[in-house]
């Protein structure tokens, strides 16, 4: 070889044999006494400013830490997941700390963020590098293979238990399992915490999710975080309830109580109550909770950008569902195909993305999740035709549903049982309870006339349901808005039973004086269409109004006109109608046995119409007469047939009014212990009907009873 410089270096010599040489060489060895590399361990980041509201997280996350578990218990690694933004990783720094102070670890903790959801995450390759380095390894002696890496980091943190201790790692930020499993210990000395946004099922670790913080943590967090910047800050002192409401604003979402801090901090001149109406008048929250330096909306970004198109377009149509929660069904017609996405829900819900709802088949999503994720849906004109067109076929699957359901919900027995979307009206009746958020969400929506003849059709259908649960303050709601609807369509047929079912809903919701005007006008719209049903109606409820209102008198001649119209159409479930509500006037007027008359009439053509329910409410409408005459004995006869037949539609309202004249009538006579049977009887079905007010008064009436009756015990024998 030419001349030049040689160094083959062995341990403790250079070795110059079998080599040519053809001109002088030179060996040179240099000599340097080893030194280990520094090392980075309790490279912790600083503890969040005003972390609170996780005593439950920290603890269960602290006794997954816990060296002192015995081997079988023992866990190699905690898995904290969450939502962007939801304090995962304040709240590891935090458990790593309080560990540390603990002296569970006197090997060291090593952190590492492995930015799992920028654009360049770190790979597990370049994190085992960077943990080696920090564990005092010279990046020369790093293996290059990741096998033979992976094993000589094991390998160090044994040799670090032996020197030092157990070692705490801490892997923040990651999106995949792979990043994740090359760094875990070898051996259940050391103990790993991880951080993602995702679940990590398969990595046989402790799993701990994470939901948004609880409004008094969220206030917490607040009042600590102005506290912090200046101690005399007394913004939160005394005004509990715009805390609340800003907190509210923020979803109770850690970063956006932060940034909703700082710009506070940055404004030390605007009140708690200020800066919430700001919020509340944006036309984007997320536009607002920008700091500079943080973004509620770049963090989301970030977990959007990392979904499949599929999973992306779910994200996006879901955000456009009513309510606060959607079912698989209702989602299944979002997205308009035939298979069901069960499968890319999971996969949201493992990524926090979606949460279940009240059931294993419903979903909901943080607020500003929904509101970003909306906002992507309106982005182009694409993606604005495609959310469009999901809110129609929503739309059109709730009116379909809901048509189905308040068939059943009026059906009468003996009569042709309606098309069989459900199996009962028990099941139509639950369906209805369960989607009663999402189908008033849809009809509070802006009306457009693309949707108007659907959302018309839907807000007649929900006054039935509505007027039939008694939830009389949502149907003036839904009342009104489709009156509006319909009037926007120039649907004056629409508009003018919207008008109706608006007086009969204010007449319900005991409001007579606004329903005398709606209903008068309603007679006149409708009458004017040609309806003359609908306007028969609008005489019959006219009259019930003005009884409510305090004047009977007035009330007979309308309900007469009512009867008329609905004589000349043949009417006979329409002219029973009308014998109640006349009853009810005459009783009004002291006039009990003219009242009975009137019941007895509107039964028999509530019978004969095959309406049952209202049959029921004829009994006990006579019931009521009769004990105003002081006949008991008949009056708890009817009564007795009114239950009967209230049972057969599960009616639990009605069957506790009548129970509470069943006990109101034994108690006039002097019957303390069947009184106490039916007052016990109505707080039981009034419990069934979520009406607990009326469950709380009955129970009350039942207490107030002298004791029941004891036989009086046989004398003891004496010797």
């Amino acid at each position: 070889m030419p001349g030049g410089v040689m160094s083959v270096e062995y341990d403790d010599h250079f070795d110059f044999r079998g080599g040519q040489f053809t001109g002088p060489v030179i060996g040179r060895a240099d000599y340097q006494p080893y030194v280990p590399a520094p090392t980075a361990v309790d490279s912790l980041p600083a503890r969040t400013v005003g972390f609170t509201g996780r005593d439950d997280e920290l603890r269960k996350l602290l006794e997954a830490l816990d060296p002192a578990q015995p081997g079988p218990q023992a866990v190699l690694v905690a898995a904290v997941s969450g939502l962007g933004g939801i304090g995962k990783t304040a709240l590891a720094v935090e458990a790593a700390h309080e560990a540390q102070a603990r002296g569970w670890f006197p090997g060291g903790t090593l952190f590492v963020d492995l930015h799992g959801y920028d654009e360049s995450p770190i790979s597990a390759d370049v994190a085992l590098q960077l943990l080696l380095r920090a564990l005092g390894t010279r990046p020369e002696h790093i293996p290059v293979q990741a096998e033979e890496r992976s094993a000589f980091y094991r390998a160090a943190l044994a040799r670090r238990a032996r020197e030092s201790g157990p070692v705490l790692v801490v892997a923040d930020n990651a999106s995949s399992v792979s990043q994740v499993r090359p760094l875990l210990p070898g051996d259940f000395r050391h103990r790993m915490l991880t951080t993602s946004r995702h679940k990590f099922p398969t990595l046989g670790a402790r799993l701990l999710a994470l939901d948004e913080l609880s409004t008094q943590g969220a206030c917490e967090l607040l009042d600590r975080a102005l506290h912090a910047a200046d101690p005399a800050d007394a913004r939160m002192a005394g005004h509990a309830s715009q805390a609340s409401a800003l907190a509210a604003l923020c979803g109770c979402l850690p970063l956006a109580l932060q940034i909703a801090a700082a710009l506070l901090i940055a404004d030390h001149s605007m009140s708690l109550s200020e800066f919430g109406r700001d919020l509340t008048a944006s036309r984007s929250l997320l536009d607002q909770l920008d700091d500079g330096e943080r973004s509620v909306r770049a963090t989301f970004e970030l977990s959007y950008r990392a979904l499949p198109a599929q999973q992306a377009r779910l994200l996006r149509l879901l955000a456009l569902a009513p309510g606060p929660e959607t079912g698989i069904e209702a989602i299944t017609a979002l997205l308009g195909e035939a298979n069901s996405p069960r499968a890319d829900l999971a996969v949201l819900e493992r990524a926090h993305l979606i949460q279940r709802g009240s059931s294993r088949h419903r979903w909901r999503m943080h607020d500003l999740v929904r509101e970003y994720a909306a906002q992507v849906a309106e982005s182009n004109d694409v993606l604005a035709e495609e959310s469009a067109a999901a809110r129609e076929r929503v739309l059109e699957h709730y009116v379909q549903r809901t048509a189905a359901a308040v068939d059943l919900v009026r059906w009468w027995t003996d009569t042709p049982v309606p098309q069989q979307v459900f199996s009962s009206r028990a099941q139509a009746v639950t369906w209805l309870d369960t989607e009663r958020a999402n189908l008033l969400a849809t009809m509070h929506g802006t009306a457009q006339p693309r949707h108007g003849t659907l959302l018309v059709r839907l807000g007649l259908l929900l006054g039935t349901y509505l007027y039939f649960r008694r939830y009389y303050d949502d149907f003036v709601t839904v009342s009104r808005h489709t009156q509006d609807t319909a009037r926007l369509i120039g649907d004056r047929v629409a508009e003018a039973q919207a008008c109706n079912y608006l007086g009969l809903a204010l007449r319900s919701a005991d409001r007579p004086v606004e329903a005398i005007d709606a209903l008068t006008r309603a007679r006149d719209l409708l009458a004017a269409v040609g309806d003359r049903t609908g306007e028969a109606f609008a005489w019959n409820f006219l009259g019930s109004a003005l009884r409510v209102a305090g004047s009977p008198s007035e009330a007979l001649p309308v309900l007469e006109r009512a009867g008329e119209l609905f004589r000349a159409l043949s009417d006979s479930n329409g002219q029973a109608y009308v014998f109640n509500n006349t009853g009810f006037a005459l009783m009004d007027l002291g006039r009990p046995h003219d009242a009975i008359d009137a019941h007895t009439r509107a039964r028999k053509l509530f019978r004969t119409a095959g309406n049952r329910d209202r049959e029921a409410k004829a009994w006990r409408n006579t019931g009521i007469a009769l004990q105003a005459t002081g006949n008991t004995a008949e009056a708890v006869d009817a009564y007795t047939k009114a239950l009967t037949i209230q049972h057969e539609f599960e009616d639990w309202h009605a069957i506790g009014t009548t129970h509470q004249h069943l006990a109101d009538a034994h108690e006039n006579a002097g019957h303390p212990d069947e009184a106490r049977h039916h007052w016990l009887a109505a707080a039981d079905a009034y419990q069934q009907a979520d009406a607990e007010p009326e469950a709380v008064q009955a129970r009350e009436r039942a207490t107030a009873l002298p004791p029941p009756d004891r036989p009086t015990p046989p004398p003891t024998s004496s010797e």
